[in-house]
């Protein structure tokens, strides 16, 4: 029988998504599991696994389209079956009044996220999301799976959910959807050497270096417009290449420092060392905690330069590769958490360091345009940690301006 595929719902805040690029053609044959494309959401680029197994039939939504969350965007089947074209590629806003009224009948766990994945139909009849493996190890051990949250895509359920749930996953009592129990074991585990070193730098940085903060707030459009252009052109290269937007601020960053060198320094005791290159860390969140990669003389580097090698930096240092030399030594710090949907936030100064540049993320707001009309604004914040003995604040105020004339005209950084 044939099987939709969706727009899957890939992040909390997500209601719409871009096909980025087909994995898979019309035609070829497909195994659960596999990843079909590759979707862009509000927060990443992220894979889209396939629920069913078949031939990839009809593709209905092209590459470089934008669909809301659950709309039909291709259509799994056996080889000669005759498939369903008719219904609209996109949710039918008239067809979806009947649902909602269903889904008012639901239970609340049902209807907390859209329907991304094969359904399971557990005991009592309600209809929860499972992966096909998760349903195959719930069987095998007798794990019920209405009474199991899921922390897959779209609140789908997965192995680990099922692996991790009480013995027989019998129910839990009350009327809440939530399991009852404690939320970890208890125990007291002893610091990593990592983690240790993590905890003496900060208390030494918030104790000692005396942070004040400056805050702008950039229209991050021009640089998403210059960066779909440029993705579409480097996505033909072989291999292709994609340029995140996290690139783009570390270019940028760099660049800025070219204008204002005074906030690329550190504090001596008796003296201010001035450094001649910028050494550019931006922080990598691994399972022990936070490490600092660096791009080194990140100031005569291309923008294509710079995205190369913060990839491979952070590849490497996701895998406990990275050499001494690959992460220390830096002069100025860059943490992005807009990626993973913070708005805003002020970053801790990594000593010797003076200064640390806090990104956030990209919101939609209303804003007030030239010609003092309401429009839809792209704005991003951007904060400056500053070593106040080092960096005073108009200092830290001109580069800011510097950064954000580049970021607002990103066509300065090809130059």
């Amino acid at each position: 029988m044939a099987k939709d595929i969706l727009m899957p719902m890939l992040s909390p805040s997500m209601t719409e998504g871009t096909l980025a690029k087909w994995i898979k053609k019309e035609g070829d044959a497909v195994k659960s599991g596999d990843v079909l494309a590759e979707v862009e959401t509000d927060k990443a680029t992220m894979d889209l696994e396939s629920f069913d197994s078949g031939i990839l039939r009809k593709i209905l939504i092209q590459e470089g389209e934008k669909v809301p969350i659950n709309t039909r965007i291709g259509i799994i089947g056996t080889k000669d079956e005759a498939i369903d074209l008719s219904a609209p590629a996109k949710p039918d806003a008239s067809a979806a009044a009947p649902a909602k009224k269903e889904e008012a009948k639901a239970p609340a766990a049902a209807s907390a996220a859209p329907l991304t994945a094969t359904q399971a139909t557990p005991l009592g009849g309600s209809r929860v999301k499972a992966s096909p493996l998760a349903k195959k190890i719930a069987k095998t051990q007798g794990v019920n799976l209405a009474n199991l949250t899921g922390s897959g895509p779209g609140g789908r359920i997965v192995k680990n959910d099922v692996l991790n749930a009480p013995a027989g996953g019998q129910a839990y009592g009350g009327s809440s959807i939530y399991p009852r129990g404690p939320v970890a074991k208890e125990g007291v585990q002893k610091l990593s050497t990592m983690r240790a070193i993590i905890a003496k730098r900060l208390f030494e940085s918030k104790t000692q270096i005396p942070h004040f903060y400056l805050e702008i707030e950039v229209d991050a459009k021009p640089l998403l417009e210059l960066r779909a252009q440029l993705n579409e052109s480097l996505g033909k290269l072989n291999p292709p290449v994609k340029l995140s937007l996290n690139d783009f601020v570390l270019k940028a960053a760099a660049e800025a420092v070219r204008h204002v060198p005074a906030v690329n320094a550190s504090f001596e005791g008796d003296s201010v060392r001035q450094f001649a290159d910028v050494q550019l860390s931006f922080a990598v969140a691994i399972p022990e905690g936070l490490i600092t990669p660096i791009i080194r003389e990140a100031q005569n580097k291309s923008l294509l330069q710079i995205s190369a090698e913060a990839k491979a930096l952070a590849v490497k240092a996701r895998d406990g590769k990275l050499k001494p030399e690959e992460f220390q030594g830096g002069t100025f710090t860059i943490s992005n958490l807009g990626m993973l949907g913070i708005d805003r936030f002020s970053a801790v100064i990594n000593p010797p360091q003076a200064a640390i540049l806090a990104v956030g993320n990209i919101v939609k707001k209303a804003v007030v345009g030239p010609n003092d009309e309401i429009i839809v604004g792209h704005r991003q914040s951007i904060t400056l940690s500053c070593d106040h003995r080092v960096v005073d604040g108009a200092v830290g105020a001109a580069y800011l301006k510097e950064l954000r004339e580049l970021v607002e005209k990103p066509a300065l950084l090809l130059l």
